[in-house]
């Protein structure tokens, strides 16, 4: 009886958020703040972490406004898709280096990624670039 060495254990659908190798992709965590409204962010929405006098450390959705004395910095991309309610903070997985697609990253709904906004991210590590064809 002849024995197969190879078998398609799962497959993947690429869906072109990462659009390099360079620099190599860091997963870590992050704690996203609860939201006034519950809802599902999806995977490659940007993130800014809390910062200032008021800021807790959370991250929010790039383009979320700013308390009185608190800054929002853009700082990751989120890894997958989460469900975050309003009574609790969660833990999400965060892409924290890598190339990205831009035409593939989330922000706030009427938000426009700036040009320093993609600056401070590329000071994180996280470079964006378009996928070629």
């Amino acid at each position: 009886m002849a024995r197969t060495l190879s078998r398609v254990v799962d497959t993947m659908n690429y869906d072109g958020l990462i659009s390099g190798i360079e620099p190599a992709v860091k997963v870590g965590g992050g704690t996203i703040r609860k939201l006034g409204t519950a809802g599902t962010l999806v995977r490659g929405t940007v993130l800014a972490k809390s910062g200032g006098t008021a800021g807790d450390g959370k991250l929010v959705i790039l383009g979320t406004t700013a308390e009185s004395n608190e800054t929002l910095t853009p700082d990751c991309i989120l890894a997958e898709d989460i469900e975050v309610g309003t009574s609790a903070d969660v833990n999400a997985a965060v892409f924290e280096m890598g190339c990205f697609d831009p035409e593939k990253l989330v922000v706030k709904s009427g938000h426009t990624f700036s040009a320093a906004e993609k600056d401070a991210l590329r000071t994180r590590g996280i470079y964006l670039a378009a996928v070629s064809n």
